[in-house]
């Protein structure tokens, strides 16, 4: 969320330019990092700024040009003053820019913010940055002593118990994964060569966004979204007339039983969970594979490298607010092979995801593992 390293100090000497910097490199110089570590301290604000704007829909109000603060307090009931010093702050990450009247446009990077277009993320900014995620996260030295969750200890239950029993946050959690999932599920589908025909399953697909980008691009294939009733209550398959006669649904525990396929789909679904939990749903998914047939799991994979990827991150929301984890290629070779699998390779795409291939080990019409 916030990226440490962007931002100057305002107010210190010479950050209007005079000196032909923007103050960046001499507020670090000389310090052995400790600037430049207070600015990454500083990481949460951007977040929060992100949210607030994203809550009260500034984006939807600059989609017809620049407005001043003061018109677009009155268009969302927000105090202008306070509004100005949100919108500053975004215009630095450039999401917005401030012209010479004081008028703040929505910058090409910012669109996304606007609830209006396609591709936006404003519900997946409301779900990451909702107190489900934000709360365990500011409690995240209690993980460290003890390698579990803190999520049941705030909420009092564990976090999916939490989102059935909750209408309003799971509206802003199955909202916000439709969002992030609006943007990654074509990409995605395009990466992969699915078969031409079959049955393809997705296997805790919620509302089937990304079954429905995987029929659209393999038009000889049939689907299966797979769900629990009241996550499957809310699908949006039968809003594409083009998918009409194609789909079905079917409700149930995936750790128990999934139905048989050619294709079974587990997009961010392994990182929710711990191993043994992981291995249980592998062997279900195991037991529906059809001769020949594949799992793919799309999850954010870790390289073991020291620079900066997005599966770091979210590895630690899992291990504060769930009970789960991001996998290196190591760790799902693991748990395909005790789930009776074997990995036959990984495959990158255009988004954070990538596609890791499994087949049964008793296949004979497999390839060998990557």
């Amino acid at each position: 969320m916030g990226t440490a390293g962007r931002r100057a100090v305002d107010g210190a000497e010479g950050v209007d330019g005079t000196d032909g910097t923007d103050g960046t490199d001499r507020v670090r110089g000389g310090d052995g990092g400790g600037a430049a570590l207070i600015d990454a301290a500083l990481g949460f604000v951007f977040p929060a700024a992100l949210r607030a704007v994203a809550l009260t829909r500034v984006a939807d109000h600059l989609s017809d040009g620049p407005r001043t603060p003061t018109a677009l307090a009155a268009a969302t009931e927000t105090d202008p003053a306070a509004l100005t010093r949100v919108l500053r702050l975004l215009a630095t990450r450039g999401l917005l820019a401030e012209d010479e009247q004081g008028r703040f446009r929505l910058e090409a990077s910012g669109q996304a913010l606007r609830s209006d277009v396609p591709g936006s993320v404003r519900d997946g900014i409301l779900m990451i940055t909702d107190r489900t995620f934000w709360l365990p996260a500011g409690r995240m030295d209690q993980c460290l002593r003890t390698g579990e969750s803190v999520f049941e200890d705030i909420f009092t239950q564990p976090f999916f118990d939490h989102f059935a029993q909750d209408a309003k946050t799971a509206a802003v959690f199955h909202d916000g994964m439709a969002a992030m999932s609006g943007v990654e599920n074509g990409p995605i589908a395009a990466a992969y060569d699915f078969p031409e025909t079959g049955t393809v399953v997705d296997v805790g697909g919620g509302q089937g966004g990304f079954l429905a980008a995987v029929l659209r691009a393999g038009p000889g294939l049939d689907g299966v979204l797979y769900d629990q009733a009241h996550v499957l209550a809310g699908h949006e398959l039968g809003d594409d007339a083009a998918l009409a006669g194609r789909w079905s649904t079917a409700e149930g525990d995936f750790f128990t039983d999934v139905p048989k396929g050619d294709v079974l789909l587990l997009k961010r679904i392994l990182h929710d969970w711990q191993d043994e939990q992981c291995v249980r749903l592998l062997r279900a998914c195991r037991r529906a594979l059809a001769p020949g047939g594949r799992v793919l799991v799309v999850d954010a994979v870790i390289v073991a490298d020291n620079r900066p990827h997005q599966a770091k991150d979210l590895d630690l929301l899992m291990m504060t607010s769930l009970v789960g984890r991001e996998r290196t290629h190591e760790n799902f070779r693991a748990l395909f092979a005790e789930a009776g699998l074997r990995l036959t390779r990984v495959l990158p795409t255009p988004t954070v995801l990538s596609v890791v291939e499994a087949q049964a080990i008793d296949d004979a019409a497999g390839a060998g593992g990557s």
